[in-house]
């Protein structure tokens, strides 16, 4: 008897803006937006051709956000690729430690809302937050198993697109698990500074620069003063990249 193969992962596009110094947010990350109107029809253009959209805990407790499709014009255009009129809207939070009071789960949507979890996550804060989502689920043990939870949601909830909007922890979670497969970049033309500022993959990152995650420039457009790049994954998913000696006042004598 044959073996039931399992179902393929779903495709994952990462979404987000940097600042031209690489950060995502200022150092008290109190900035909601910073990108321009171009930008946020570029977001909702994006989430109209994937079957769910997916944030992290900090991004939803710190800022307004309802990861919504948008307005009728979007849905026209779901419609119209026969998917579903509303994506399914996906926050993860490997404590559950997601604020009950949080925007996301003040305004009626008629998107359906899952959280994803862990194990360690507690019974009290797992009560509080089960009657806000159409499902909770736990995947893993310190940390979300992404791949175990990205089959479950290809199986269970007929998720074949996935668009990631960060923040850099979780995006840098799903870089490492190799699961990142196109990468849609808004460069703005600000500098935010700071070392504590968070970028587009925070996180504990990987030790050798041979297991950096490899794409290639896909396409690049400028409107106004940002630039609209996309970067699609490599075919081996790693790409070889030789260190080369500094050059300059700080390079060995």
């Amino acid at each position: 008897m044959k073996a039931t193969r399992p179902a393929p992962l779903p495709f994952v596009a990462l979404n987000l803006a940097v600042s031209a110094d690489g950060k995502i947010n200022t150092a008290n990350r109190r900035v909601s937006s910073f990108s321009s109107s171009r930008d946020r029809e570029h977001m909702l253009e994006l989430r109209a051709t994937v079957d769910a959209v997916m944030s992290g805990a900090r991004t939803v407790d710190l800022h307004p956000v309802t990861m919504g499709t948008g307005s009728a014009k979007y849905r026209r255009l779901r419609l119209r690729r026969r998917l579903a009129e509303h994506h399914l809207r996906i926050v993860v939070s490997g404590s559950a430690s997601l604020n009950p009071e949080a925007e996301i789960f003040k305004r009626p949507s008629s998107s359906p809302l899952i959280i994803l979890t862990t194990r360690r996550a507690s019974a009290r804060r797992l009560r509080a937050l089960r009657p806000l989502a159409n499902e909770l689920k736990a995947f893993g043990d310190a940390e979300v198993d992404f791949r175990a939870a990205l089959r479950w949601l290809r199986e269970k909830w007929k998720v074949k697109r996935l668009l990631c909007e960060g923040g850099g922890e979780l995006n840098e979670a799903f870089f490492r698990a190799g699961l990142v497969d196109e990468i849609h970049l808004t460069l703005c033309p600000c500098i935010f500074g700071g070392r504590t500022a968070p970028t587009l993959a925070d996180g504990p990152g990987l030790g050798r620069l041979a297991n950096a995650a490899g794409f290639r420039l896909k396409s690049a457009r400028r409107r106004g003063d940002e630039l609209f790049l996309v970067y699609c994954r490599t075919r081996s998913g790693q790409k070889q990249i030789r260190s080369r000696p500094a050059r300059g006042a700080d390079a060995p004598g």
